[in-house]
């Protein structure tokens, strides 16, 4: 190479150092607005937020898990033939030697049953919804319907943790998790991933932390149970006699100690446990304003039902999900227990939608009239679905159903996906799907796609492999996104 060469390489005028130098400020400038503490020379921030892949559809979720797996056929899945046929054996050609529970393989028989409950059309869509959820039907021009999801899962614990976690084990990081490690949080006083339990009037599966864990995912990610109780996060007061700048003074002394154990021992879980103090410190000041619904306006609580008002209900949580949201909490999710009817559909089912229905609607209202819903996404389901044929004494209309995983009913709002539609859908008898199918992979893959983020890419590497919520299946379900 010869000099006169490397003399013009490195030649550079005037014009072209000032036109790089702007570009090179507009990036700075540009990474300053998308996160903040970029460039702030310290991490002071909890949840840094992160960047999606690609331009979000979605900015926040919404998930009422309906925990026990409610009925699609008593719901949102009318199939007349079943009530023509009531009494008549499931054919074999449909069941095709499916695996049953232990709560039915000793059955003899397996007569069919259509639901007690009437449906009718509403809506431009023309949705079929059944007579218990007349508030849903009132909305199902927003709702997006999937009638094809299904599931390897037969019994209620794997099917509510690979439903959760993308995994029938346990110690997989969950949706919320995943979300919380991918994007952070919106609000610095906030985490990222909060969790509301309520108990309905029907027969309860339990829910445990390990729906809503990290995993091997930074326990700064795992979710935020919220309480019923007077005291909606445990342990977030300071104890009697010791006020604000006691706490700040005390932190900043534990901070400087867990900052000498980092250095000597390099453990990342220090450097998440200081995070963690100080996001408890800064939620002293916010959780309580948010937790506050009687300072909602009247219409507002005639909108969500009286029981809104009472810690720990469904209506209760639906609203604090919406303010939640509102201010910016990355994942809300809900657990609403009491949908096993393996028994007493008829008596039990009717007392479950209705402390669920008016409240659902209602939060759908609310996040649309406030200009929430299209970047927020709102999932409404359970873990696996109901048999077509009946479990207990048909005669009396005592009966219940027992799990199908083969084939069940969820819906979603908002957030980029279609409204007013209904995807994929099963067989005459409501027990296989004939068209466009939804596996569980596909479901997390969609609603990472829908938060901008590409559930290949968002992976983590524990004990010599990368893990991602989708493990190595799931496709985005296209059909669905607006």
């Amino acid at each position: 190479m010869d000099n006169e060469f490397i003399k013009n390489r490195m030649h550079v005028t005037r014009r072209h150092f000032l036109g790089k130098m702007s570009l090179g400020l507009g990036s700075v400038a540009l990474g300053s607005l998308l996160i903040p503490d970029l460039f702030s020379g310290k991490d002071d921030t909890p949840f840094p937020v992160g960047l999606p892949h690609f331009a979000p559809k979605a900015k926040r979720i919404i998930y009422l898990f309906q925990n026990g797996a409610p009925s699609q056929l008593e719901s949102f899945d009318y199939k007349p033939l079943l009530s023509k046929m009531r009494g008549e054996e499931l054919p074999a050609s449909i069941r095709m030697g499916q695996r049953l529970t232990g709560m039915t393989s000793g059955q003899k028989n397996f007569p069919l049953v259509g639901s007690h409950f009437k449906f009718q059309q509403y809506g431009k869509s023309g949705a079929w919804v059944s007579e218990l959820f007349p508030n849903t039907a009132k909305i199902v021009d927003e709702l997006c319907f999937i009638k094809s999801m299904h599931t390897e899962a037969i019994n209620h614990d794997p099917a509510l943790t690979f439903m959760q976690t993308g995994a029938q084990q346990g110690n997989r990081p969950s949706m919320g998790a995943w979300l919380s490690y991918g994007l952070g949080s919106e609000n610095k006083n906030l985490p990222a991933f909060c969790v509301l339990l309520s108990r309905g009037r029907g027969n309860g599966q339990g829910v445990y932390s390990k729906l809503w864990t990290n995993g091997f995912l930074d326990s700064i990610h795992q979710g935020v149970q919220f309480s019923s109780s007077e005291e909606r996060v445990l342990y977030l007061k300071d104890p009697n006699g010791r006020d604000r700048e006691d706490s700040r003074k005390m932190l900043d002394h534990l901070a400087q100690l867990n900052e000498l154990n980092y250095q000597e021992f390099g453990d990342p879980e220090i450097q998440t446990r200081i995070q963690q103090y100080e996001m408890a410190y800064r939620m002293q000041t916010a959780v309580p304003e948010l937790t506050d619904l009687a300072q909602e306006p009247d219409h507002i609580i005639k909108m969500y039902g009286a029981d809104c008002l009472t810690p720990g209900t469904y209506a209760s949580n639906c609203l604090l999900a919406r303010k939640l949201s509102e201010a910016g909490v990355r994942f809300v999710q809900l657990y609403h227990q009491g949908w096993d009817q393996h028994g007493n559909m008829v008596g039990e089912m009717p007392l479950q939608a209705q402390d669920v229905d008016r409240a659902t609607a209602a939060l759908i209202m609310d996040l649309k009239q406030r200009g929430l819903l299209d970047e927020t996404l709102v999932i409404w389901g359970g873990e696996f679905g109901r048999t077509n044929y009946c479990q207990g004494d048909m005669s009396n209309n005592n009966y219940g159903r027992d799990h199908h995983p083969r084939c069940y009913t969820i819906w979603m709002a908002g957030g980029g996906v279609k409204p007013g539609i209904a995807y994929g859908e099963s067989d005459e008898f409501g027990y296989n799907i004939i068209r466009d199918p939804v596996h569980v992979n596909d479901f997390h893959a969609t609603v990472l796609h829908l938060m901008g983020l590409n559930h290949e890419q968002l992976n983590f590497k524990h004990l010599g492999r990368r893990y991602r919520l989708t493990d190595v299946a799931g496709k985005v379900v296209k059909g669905i996104l607006a």
